[in-house]
């Protein structure tokens, strides 16, 4: 410990270390400062105050934008920072909306709970502000701008890490609001869908479309077969509110919650990844010997997809033509019980479980609709569906773990893994990877196409050349490698890219977790994948099954789509 490089917080000496800021320092120490506007993903802010210490001489400061330097004596909770957070708590909810109990972010709300913490029991200053209208027209999200407290999170969160610029600050002063350009409804703009504001909103002015109303609409019609399937990030992030360690693998538990709501049928899109394994993989081999539209960008990301629509459409040839797992096993499914329906029923509906907000836009595209019908009837996130098991008052950590279920319900460990960044590339090379015992599968998890790092690079032998690939999550670094292959700096044969920084594992959709927590989530899909018995897409028995049955002659109508068509 050097001890000319302390400072005092609280009267306890504490190392500076690599912390950017004082706050970092501080929660170091064990002290836990309220924040809105603070997030160590983004820029410094400095917008809501709550997180001001005092040094000895009686100075307020603002430890997110304060340098710690040696020396420094802080104190983060005097009398006077009590009543001045107190002050700023009041401010924010006189002008607030305060329906909380119908708030689709009661119990998940900062502003709420920090009212509570500091024992907010009135407020004692009028509410002036006037109701202000819902934007509803996303298909993923709502925005309530009554319940905005102007933290400016989903402002950065949208223009820094996602590169996509939907909203931004409009006006000044008491005018001031968040808002899309020339206030426009959010379908109208560059919006992608990819719900990363709300999950940094930290009250409930973003929120995630919920859908389950849908679904309970179908499970309480006798005369409707309703099928799930359930994407793999979900089962990793499920235990964080059901009672589980983080990262455990809930699939069994689910299945079983699942099947007592009253689905009928429920399977593991990861059975569908392994259509687009093999899908991605042949397309990919097609493009690499020919040298036509490569590099080849993946299609699994819906979010993905939109954002080459939107801002880079020169590069829409390069997409793949695979559809989403979610998208393959949807219309896989609707068209094998189109002639099994169980006797009783009249009407099939299929749900999709999803750890992605974007995944709700997908499923209304027009582009994956057969009979006039939406392929996937309603998408669902991981949040909606622990509010669904909660409301149905089954005790999650207490039911005993299913299978998931038959005629489809063998999948390998490279779906599984289509999850975490980098799942998607791993699975391909393992359906084009020459050596097919264990030794050689393990091998490809050290080429560099694991972890969660941004961007990834990295370089495999295939025959007597090599291929290029790069590993991308978050839009702005897709962004900035697009730009890089479009000047020519960089070349790649392919590039896998999600929205969500470390994958569907950090989806809008999901429990909100830090990033560097997210690794939890990751690790817990490779064990999955490891105890799998089948490692490999095509060593899955289903598939032949598949390929002999429903799609013989029909695999580019029920596994591929051209976004090109307008």
């Amino acid at each position: 410990m050097n001890i000319n490089n302390m400072i005092e917080i609280d009267g306890i000496p504490v190392e500076i270390g690599d912390e950017r800021n004082l706050l970092d320092v501080i929660r170091k120490s064990g002290v836990k400062l309220p924040t809105f506007c603070y997030h160590s993903d983004l820029s410094i802010f400095g917008a809501c105050r709550m997180c001001m210490v005092e040094d000895e001489r009686g100075r307020l400061m603002a430890s997110c934008s304060t340098l710690p330097k040696a020396g420094m004596k802080i104190f983060t909770n005097t009398q006077r920072l009590r009543k001045y957070r107190r002050n700023i708590l009041e401010l924010l909810l006189a002008d607030h909306c305060r329906d909380c109990t119908t708030c689709g972010n009661n119990g998940n709300c900062k502003l709420q709970s920090l009212a509570r913490q500091f024992g907010i029991k009135s407020v004692r200053f009028e509410n002036t502000k006037s109701e202000m209208a819902q934007d509803l027209s996303s298909p993923a999200i709502i925005r309530d701008p009554g319940k905005c407290i102007l933290c400016g999170d989903c402002v950065r969160e949208c223009n820094e890490i996602q590169n996509v610029g939907a909203i931004d600050f409009a006006f000044r002063g008491s005018k001031a609001m968040i808002s899309t350009a020339f206030d426009v409804p959010l379908s109208e703009t560059q919006c992608v869908g990819c719900g990363q504001c709300a999950a940094a909103c930290p009250t409930g002015a973003i929120i995630v479309r919920n859908d389950s109303m849908k679904a309970w609409n179908y499970l309480d019609d006798p005369e409707t077969f309703v099928t799930c399937e359930i994407a793999p990030a979900v089962r990793v992030a499920m235990g964080q509110e059901m009672g589980m360690q983080p990262g455990e693998n809930a699939l069994g538990r689910i299945v079983s919650a699942l099947h007592r709501m009253g689905f009928d049928e429920v399977y593991d899109t990861s059975t569908a990844a392994d259509l687009t394994v093999i899908e991605e993989a042949n397309e990919f081999i097609q493009r690499f010997r020919s040298g036509e539209k490569l590099p080849l960008l993946t299609s699994c990301c819906p979010a993905w997809v939109q954002y080459v629509e939107k801002r880079n459409p020169d590069f829409l040839p390069n997409v793949s033509t695979c559809r989403s797992p979610m998208s393959m096993f949807a219309s896989v499914i609707k068209e094998y019980y189109r002639d099994h329906l169980p006797e009783g029923k009249t009407k099939h509906v299929h749900i999709a479980i999803m750890p992605c907000t974007a995944k709700k836009f997908e499923a209304s595209r027009p582009e994956f609709r057969s009979h006039d019908q939406q392929d996937t009837d309603v998408v669902i996130t991981t949040q909606e569906l622990i509010k669904m098991i909660k409301e149905s008052g089954i005790v999650f950590e207490e039911v005993e773990p299913e299978a998931v279920d038959m005629p489809f319900g063998t999948y390998s460990g490279a779906g599984v893994i289509f999850g975490v960044s980098g799942g998607v590339t791993e699975a391909v090379l393992r359906k084009i990877a020459t050596s097919d015992n264990r030794k050689g599968i393990a091998s490809l998890a050290y080429t560099g196409v694991r972890g969660l790092d941004g961007v990834k690079e990295c370089v495999i032998p295939y025959g007597d050349r090599e291929v290029h690939i790069a590993i991308c999550s978050g839009l702005r670094n897709a962004s900035d490698l697009l730009e890089a292959v479009r000047r020519g700096e960089k070349q790649f044969d392919l590039i896998e890219v999600m929205a969500c920084y470390g994958g569907c594992i950090s989806g809008a959709g999901q429990p909100y977790i830090s990033r560097r927590r997210r690794i939890n989530r990751g690790n817990g899909l490779y064990r999955a994948d490891s105890t799998t018995p089948i490692r490999r897409s095509q060593d899955n028995p289903m598939m032949k099954e598949l390929y002999e049955g429903i799609l013989k002659g029909r695999e580019h109508e029920l596994l591929h789509v051209n976004y090109l068509k307008k």
